[in-house]
């Protein structure tokens, strides 16, 4: 977060929402915890060092769509470098988006999370019937 805008990435070249926005995400390596594994991801694909200490947790989304996944949404206002697109083989762009204004192509359960987040809402269930 900066200035009340959020930093979304195109996804590119994935096979999974290719061409739609969402925050800078990823997975555990195992063996890893959430933060550790938040601090690693804003590395590889943004550039960035946060510190563990300055990160608040804004959301939990237990989510279903082709598999299931339980999704923890970080809020980061403080970090060292420029965020800058540093998979490009991944990612099409990055931009600063007012929280109000998502483009109209943003992963849906990424758009709710973020819905949910403005609500102060810190627990969600996504894509179950």
């Amino acid at each position: 977060m900066k200035d009340g805008n959020i930093l979304l990435l195109k996804r590119l070249n994935t096979g999974y929402e290719d061409g739609n926005y969402s925050v800078p995400a990823g997975h555990l390596d195992g063996d890893e915890k959430a933060t550790t594994a938040l601090l690693r991801e804003a590395r590889e694909e943004i550039g960035i060092t946060l510190q563990e200490d300055l990160l608040c947790m804004v959301h939990v989304m237990h989510r279903k769509s082709d598999e299931e996944r339980v999704d923890f949404f970080f809020e980061a206002n403080q970090w060292q470098g420029e965020p800058a697109n540093i998979e490009t083989h991944k990612c099409g762009e990055i931009r600063w988006f007012p929280l109000n204004a998502l483009p109209h192509n943003t992963i849906p359960y990424a758009r709710s999370a973020i819905g949910h987040y403005l609500h102060k809402v810190l627990y969600s269930e996504f894509g179950w019937s």
